[in-house]
């Protein structure tokens, strides 16, 4: 399957954005800065294959629609994205992105309160594992996923990434609220 590809400029670096045909299947980070995780690539590089770039995003619908929704996102107009999403990866992991999701714009929750939403808290080191491997960052959001402590942790994007992303949207919620 051929997947497509463009990239966009945002206050946290350069993002790429990957679709195949119908859905978005990824977003890779800019990988030079000395702050991200060893991984931060993106788990699901290996299993895409051919990847055609696109300079023009808008010659490719999902693509178009993801750079206009991450803009207005980062502008502060989106609190909630709408495209079409198939993440690569195992039943477990789909299980604890669909949790992110469901986590409110502006608000965290801990590792142990993910695990208990898909019902066992025994699972918060699994829990950990799949947020990592989240294909597709900001738009499924697992920088709303904090350590018991509150402390941020464990952000392939870089930890600097997940304190922007979080004020970003604390400071958007406290102005539209």
């Amino acid at each position: 399957m051929t997947h497509y590809a463009t990239t966009m400029l945002s206050p946290i670096g350069e993002l790429t954005i990957v679709a195949n045909a119908e859905a978005i299947v990824a977003i890779r980070w800019d990988t030079e800065s000395d702050d991200r995780h060893p991984d931060a690539r993106n788990p699901v590089d290996g299993n895409l294959g051919e990847v055609e770039m696109r300079d023009d995003a808008t010659t490719h619908p999902v693509l178009a629609a993801a750079v206009e929704q991450l803009t207005e996102y980062f502008d502060g107009a989106r609190t909630e994205f709408e495209l079409p999403l198939a993440p690569i990866g195992t039943e477990f992991q789909r299980q604890a992105w669909q949790q992110l999701s469901r986590i409110p714009y502006g608000e965290t929750i801990t590792y142990g309160e993910q695990a208990i939403r898909l019902g066992d808290r025994n699972k918060m080191r699994a829990v950990g594992a799949a947020n990592g491997k989240n294909p597709i960052p900001i738009v499924v959001p697992c920088h709303r996923v904090v350590g018991a402590d509150g402390k941020l942790t464990g952000f392939a994007g870089g930890l600097d990434n997940k304190a922007w992303l979080l004020d970003h949207e604390f400071q958007v919620r406290a102005a539209t609220s």
